[in-house]
């Protein structure tokens, strides 16, 4: 292993790290451009295999960033990619905190916070829709993952009920020879 993927790893996720607001599944779709189509480290079926990994482990889903450095440069690469994408985001939200209590009275500071809601939103949608496109690769996984998000949407229900169908839609389609 060479020093200079590591020096790309870091590259990569310190700048990913500064923009994003709202954690990594706000950045996922440039997370995914990046690796996938930027740098080639790897293709979207493993990339959508870590991703699926990542929310399934439980803690935060920086553990994504995490798994790819894993991937890519072993314990080097994890401890890399973690620190990239952690130490400039925290750092700014240190400072950002702390100028945001000291005149957390302006009207300038209120408009920011509220301003920044929709774009957090946005970005997280964007990421699901992202992933939808890099995961589903037929009508049947594109029709749960639908039917996913409309149940957690509309349904006061445990989203883990949408979670156990659509494992046992997929086991069924495997089993019927309706999906590859």
């Amino acid at each position: 292993m060479t020093a200079g993927i590591l020096i790309q790893i870091a590259r990569v996720f310190a700048v990913l790290s500064l923009v994003s607001i709202g954690g990594a599944n706000a950045v996922l779709p440039e997370i995914r451009r990046q690796i996938v189509d930027v740098q080639g480290w790897m293709n979207d079926g493993v990339f959508a295999n870590l991703f699926a990994i990542s929310n399934a482990a439980p803690g935060p889903n920086i553990i994504l960033v995490s798994l790819i450095g894993w991937q890519l440069a072993g314990l080097a690469g994890l401890l890399v990619a973690t620190l990239a994408i952690m130490i400039p985001s925290c750092s700014l939200a240190f400072f950002v905190g702390r100028a945001v209590n000291r005149w957390s009275e302006t009207r300038w500071i209120a408009l920011l916070k509220e301003g920044l809601i929709p774009v957090t939103l946005g970005l997280i949608l964007a990421s699901g829709v992202s992933m939808m496109r890099t995961a589903d690769h037929d009508a049947l996984t594109l029709a749960i993952s639908l039917a996913t998000a409309i149940f957690v949407v509309f349904s006061r229900r445990n989203p883990l009920w949408a979670i156990a169908a659509g494992t046992c839609i997929s086991i069924a389609a495997l089993h019927f020879g309706l999906m590859a």
